[in-house]
């Protein structure tokens, strides 16, 4: 990795340059990639950056892809990602660099259905054959019976559904894939899950900005953006029903409870998903989100590797204070206990 020095901080606030401050010999470290957890990531980084005074880090919100082709081409010290390296990732990785990188899970959050339909102000319940249904196209029709007969009283209208994705490669995209293709044959036949996919049907936005903003100038519109972002912009979204049979809305709360299941069994390597999880109170399309470590450092790196190793610690124990505040959930007990040991893994 390139060594930099320099005098420069940059604090990134919710994907925007916020401002530059001048520290003397600051130890700069950078990262890259999703865009989802960017309001934590920033408001550790700032608290963090009050205790260490002598590191400071450089995070550009650009996507999870983005994220894992950064760390991976080697331009920044870490990746941040919604979706776990798959096996051709780790591969790339590895053959590369010539050691593995480790994934680490800092908070929770979830993918959210948002919709726009004139004459309508309550909050729709959602089933998983609906939701692939209507992003599979075969769903066309607000008053399909598959939407009105879990949505009594709400007068639905004769309208044509107006299908919004992301355009660009996301996190959230993973998420919300990840879950129809679990709860859907079809869809995991014809489409699958990625951080980008080949819609069947629908209108791309860019971020959840261009997801919220083809949805207000398209009525009766549907689309997904990250819980984050809807509850930090007073956006409407839906209920989703779980495996259990219930309809959950999704806050930090039923979050939670979706990763319970997921701590008893975590993996070594901590790459699981917990979309449609088990447990009546689960909110079904909800998801870990994990920075990208490299598990080598070299000697002339020492300093960035002691310094993101007690980022670590902090961001799992004193920085688990921050995230539902901001609308995340925190990390269980558990997959805390076990990220703890694995820090020990970077060298």
């Amino acid at each position: 990795m390139k060594k930099f020095a320099g005098l420069l901080l940059v604090v990134l606030t919710l994907g925007a340059l916020t401002g530059v401050v001048l520290a003397e010999n600051a130890l700069l470290i950078n990262g890259a990639g999703a865009t989802f957890p960017n309001p934590i990531y920033s408001k550790w980084f700032a608290e963090y950056g009050k205790q260490k005074s002598g590191v400071q880090f450089n995070y550009q919100s650009v996507g999870s892809g983005a994220g894992i082709k950064q760390v991976t081409d080697g331009t920044v010290d870490f990746g941040a990602s919604d979706g776990p390296m798959n096996e051709d990732q780790l591969k790339a990785y590895q053959e590369k660099h010539g050691f593995p990188i480790l994934h680490f899970p800092t908070v929770l959050g979830a993918a959210v259905p948002t919709y726009e339909i004139p004459g309508v102000t309550a909050t729709l319940n959602f089933t998983p054959e609906a939701l692939a249904g209507i992003f599979l196209g075969k769903i066309t029709m607000w008053n399909d019976p598959a939407i009105t007969s879990v949505n009594k009283g709400v007068n639905l209208p004769a309208k044509s559904i107006t299908v919004v994705h992301r355009s660009d490669g996301s996190g959230t995209t993973y998420i919300w894939t990840d879950y129809l293709s679990k709860v859907s044959d079809e869809w995991k036949g014809k489409v699958g899950k990625n951080t980008s996919v080949n819609w069947p049907v629908g209108l791309g936005g860019k971020g959840n900005e261009g997801v919220t903003g083809q949805i207000k100038n398209a009525p009766y519109s549907i689309g997904y953006v990250e819980l984050i972002y809807a509850a930090a912009n007073h956006i409407p979204y839906g209920n989703v029903k779980n495996s259990s049979g219930e309809f959950i809305k999704a806050d930090f709360t039923t979050v939670s409870a979706a990763a319970a299941a997921a701590s008893k069994d975590m993996p070594d390597d901590f790459r699981v998903s917990i979309t449609n999880a088990s447990g009546k109170t689960a909110y079904p399309i909800s998801s870990f989100t994990w920075l990208l470590i490299p598990s080598k450092f070299s000697a002339a790196d020492a300093g960035k590797r002691d310094a993101i190793k007690g980022f670590l610690n902090w961001a799992l124990t004193d920085g688990q204070g921050y995230a539902e505040g901001l609308a995340y959930a925190k990390l269980p007990k558990p997959v805390v206990d076990k990220e703890l040991k694995a820090i020990n893994n970077i060298q």
